[in-house]
């Protein structure tokens, strides 16, 4: 009785996952990841809260409990990062339950600690993410909108003003635009750490900004940096040819992480399932110019997810040359490879259409729920009542009819509906 009672609670709180646009594949291996996170009171807490932030006393309300002791349920999960609290304005302190990636699962190997078996842990993130394919490709193939997206090497973008970077393109003006900054252990070194196949890329590397990093540094699960120190880590992560990967979102990015190709999972994505663009790219592409090129093959080597080759190619009589050559239609536009041509043979040039970013989270949110069929739980949050249930029930029915499901994803919702709407409740 008591394993279906455990099972029933760690069963709850995967439903709960996966009414965000961002869920977890139900396995075995997700139910054994969440008994080492949560224990089996908190697993049943947290599979009722709401998607949207909320206040201890809401909490409180929903479990039928005192709000003294929903908020020192709600803190505890907070000081080892199962939960995020912010500081609101309008409402005082803030909770809510981050998704599992980017989130939850990042921050329980953010840092070193003794209350989990992290090697353990690793073990089963590395079978959930590396081993098995579901969660990987749900996670970054489904719908068109991404969770996140490559920022340009900004090193790698020429002096003249040919291009127009704008600020959301740039690390650094996330950087130095952010209200707060914490640093962290990079999950996936440290996930790869633990089964002893780890590149000796910089670990405490992994940025967080803004209102994340605000709840992380203040528990311990980052140290707090000034931006000078951040800017200097992103030149550090330049110079190991490390590619930025951030939150999808023009404004309050919440993440970035400095990736290598053998350790972290949106580089690993990338090159399992390119097709299917898994990462958003940057706005730009690398040229080559033939004439300059003179095939030695660094940029093939330091290429995250291999879209650079070198390919010979014959001129008259004489002997075949290397040249390089872009697969376009793989490449992320990170710019990598253009910093580490030697022979400035390598520029970065505008994509000839631009790559849509969402105003925000809550427009991501909105938009991946659209695609995914998901809409129905941010408008029907914590669907506590039974007429919410029944509304959510038909609006997820209409949203799995193809046709309509296609026309609300359509971009011209994405790029002009949606932010015009968001811009006018902003405002």
């Amino acid at each position: 009785m008591a394993h279906q009672t455990l099972k029933s609670a760690y069963e709850r709180l995967s439903d709960r996952l996966n009414r965000f646009p961002q869920g977890a594949p139900s396995t075995d291996l997700l139910f054994a990841i969440l008994k080492m996170l949560f224990s089996e009171r908190e697993a049943g807490l947290v599979s009722q809260l709401p998607i949207k932030p909320f206040t201890a006393a809401k909490a409180s309300r929903i479990w039928k409990m005192d709000e003294a002791e929903a908020e020192r349920v709600l803190d505890e999960l907070a000081s080892r990062a199962a939960l995020l609290d912010m500081e609101d304005d309008r409402n005082g302190r803030t909770y809510v339950l981050p998704p599992p990636m980017a989130g939850f699962f990042e921050f329980s190997l953010m840092r070193v600690r003794g209350d989990i078996d992290q090697k353990a842990l690793s073990e089963l993130f590395y079978q959930y993410l590396n081993v098995e394919e579901e969660f990987i490709r749900q996670l970054f193939t489904d719908g068109e909108t991404q969770l996140g997206r490559v920022f340009v090497n900004e090193e790698a973008l020429p002096e003249d003003n040919a291009l127009h970077v704008l600020d959301y393109e740039r690390a650094s003006r996330v950087i130095q635009s952010a209200t707060h900054i914490g640093i962290g252990m990079c999950y996936c070194r440290h996930k790869m750490q633990h089964m002893d196949r780890a590149c000796d890329a910089p670990m405490d590397i992994c940025m967080t900004f803004n209102t994340v990093a605000a709840s992380l540094t203040r528990h311990g699960a980052a140290r707090p940096v000034s931006a000078t120190e951040c800017m200097g880590l992103l030149d550090q992560a330049y110079a190991h040819n490390l590619v930025q990967f951030g939150e999808n979102v023009r404004e309050g990015v919440s993440f970035i992480c400095n990736c290598c190709k053998c350790c972290c999972e949106a580089m690993i994505a990338a090159q399992r399932f390119g097709t299917l663009n898994p990462v958003h790219t940057t706005n730009y592409l690398p040229a080559v110019n033939a004439e300059t090129c003179t095939g030695c093959g660094r940029c093939t080597v330091v290429c995250p997810v291999d879209a650079v080759k070198l390919r010979a190619e014959t001129a008259g009589n004489d002997a075949p040359v290397r040249k390089a050559v872009i697969d376009e239609a793989s490449c992320l536009g990170c710019g990598v490879c253009a910093r580490a041509c030697g022979q400035n043979a390598l520029r970065m040039q505008a994509r000839p259409e631009r790559v849509i970013t969402p105003v925000d989270g809550v427009h991501r949110a909105v938009v991946m729920a659209i695609e995914r069929g998901k809409l129905q739980n941010l408008i029907f949050d914590n669907q506590a009542l039974a007429s919410h249930r029944a509304m959510a029930a038909i609006l997820g029915a209409i949203l799995r009819l193809p046709l309509v499901k296609r026309a609300m994803a359509s971009k011209q919702m994405k790029s002009r509906y949606l932010e015009a709407l968001f811009t006018r409740v902003k405002a």
